[in-house]
């Protein structure tokens, strides 16, 4: 999926995508407290080690943090760590490291993505049963992890007993589990837990932490919360080109979210716009709510010449062009008033 410029400008609001989103407030201010003076670079500065203790809140005494640049490169440098030049990882068909990170864990970090079809996005044991197969032999890449996505690239969370039951398959195999949390805030707003429920407590070795889409300038986490299951965290970190100079940059951000609880309710609002959005949708004729809306993203169909129309007026995707099916997502700066104009525009459009 390309970028669609937002309809009326760059001032305009729109339901493509979270990370076309502003900058939240307190996010700018946190950048420019930390812009003064000299601090040592690549992550000796106190402003990484204060982000260390606040992630450790979060997520455990075992816990550690390596800011990196985004999303795609804490991926690929975390399922680096996890696994050896033949290993295989198992993921969602679905998942964005196999549909939207251009291989990237395939050419960079040199592993074997094995798409599992799911209806929902989730991974299950089932299918943890049916497609990790081959080890021992040689002529097979080797399972060394399953990648789950929270909430999912369809919109769906994981419950904490999912994860959990995922976790048990996997490691019953000698598998480790990496989470790609892009969007775990709005997966926690949804399940109404703290993020440690559905990670650390739940079995997930390796977490990618997404802040982008949650309001930051740019930037997020690896949280490494089972140190066992990694090697040369700190080196792909470096060959992987994630390591930032400046990293108080990255960790201030980090910070801001996550020190009070500007992440949830950031999560929160974009979920319950999502909510607002569906329930208005579900009311016109011509569209189908297709996917349960769990998160911030809404699914639907809708005929394709008023898909046309409406996204001369704002902004949002063809997720499917077969079916039909677009997605909007919802982010934290929608306000009600957003959504209500979409939602009226979509109800002229599907009229006209």
């Amino acid at each position: 999926m390309s970028s669609p410029e937002p309809p009326g400008g760059p001032a305009a609001r729109g339901f493509a995508s979270d990370n076309q989103a502003s900058v939240h407030p307190d996010v700018l201010a946190a950048l420019a407290a930390v812009n003064d003076g000299h601090q040592p670079a690549y992550g000796a500065d106190t402003v990484t080690a204060r982000l260390g203790d606040v992630v450790r809140r979060h997520f455990g005494e075992r816990a550690e943090v390596f800011p990196v640049f985004n999303g795609t490169g804490a991926n690929v440098v975390s399922l680096q760590a996890m696994s050896e030049r033949w290993s295989a990882v198992l993921c969602p068909d679905s998942a964005h490291i196999n549909t939207d990170e251009c291989g990237a864990a395939e050419k960079v970090a040199g592993l074997k993505l094995i798409p599992v079809p799911t209806p929902d996005g989730k991974m299950t044991p089932a299918l943890l049963d049916r497609y990790a197969t081959g080890f021992g032999n040689v002529q097979r890449a080797q399972p060394s992890a399953v990648s789950i996505t929270q909430s999912t690239e369809l919109g769906t969370v994981y419950t904490p007993e999912e994860i959990t039951a995922v976790a048990a398959a996997a490691h019953g195999r000698g598998m480790l589990v990496h989470m790609d949390g892009a969007r775990i805030a709005n997966a926690a707003a949804a399940l109404d837990l703290p993020m440690r429920a559905f990670t650390a407590d739940a079995g997930v070795d390796v977490l990618s932490f997404g802040g982008t889409k949650n309001g930051l300038l740019l930037g997020e986490a690896i949280v490494v919360l089972n140190p066992d299951a990694v090697r040369g965290m700190a080196f792909l970190r470096k060959t992987g080109m994630q390591l930032a100079s400046k990293m108080r940059y990255l960790s201030a951000q980090l910070v801001a979210l996550l020190d009070g609880d500007l992440w949830l309710r950031n999560a929160r609002h974009a979920n319950a716009m999502a909510r607002r959005l569906a329930d208005a949708a579900r009311g016109l004729p011509g569209v189908e709510i297709v996917r349960p809306v769990e998160a911030n993203a809404v699914f639907a169909v809708m005929p394709e010449d008023a898909a046309e129309r409406l996204r001369k007026r704002f902004a949002f995707y063809t997720w499917d062009e077969r079916t039909g099916e677009v997605r909007w997502v919802c982010s934290f700066d929608l306000t009600e008033d957003d959504v209500d104009a979409f939602a009226a525009a979509l109800a002229a459009e599907l009229s006209a």
